[in-house]
């Protein structure tokens, strides 16, 4: 399965250099996305892969947010990532 990353995960004053906010195309509702919780992501910079978790839905559009190792660039942001 594949996916986009949209943004980092962020508040109003925080930004959380780890998170990011993952949109796959075939999930369209919040409790599909929570069925994929647990499952693991890929991220390829082109050096290396860059692994992390999806952790939790986010919001009711059905995108999930994902816990990454540190080390996340900006330039991952509207990247394609695999979800294991």
């Amino acid at each position: 399965m594949e996916g986009t990353i949209v943004n980092f995960r962020r508040g109003l004053h925080v930004v959380s250099k780890n998170q990011m906010i993952v949109s796959i195309s075939s999930v369209s509702d919040k409790d599909a996305a929570k069925k994929l919780v647990g499952k693991k992501v890929l991220y390829n910079t082109g050096k290396r892969d860059i692994q992390g978790e999806v952790v939790a839905a986010h919001g009711n559009s059905g995108a999930l947010r994902v816990k990454f190792e540190t080390g996340m660039p900006g330039q991952a942001i509207g990247r394609k990532v695999k979800l294991n």
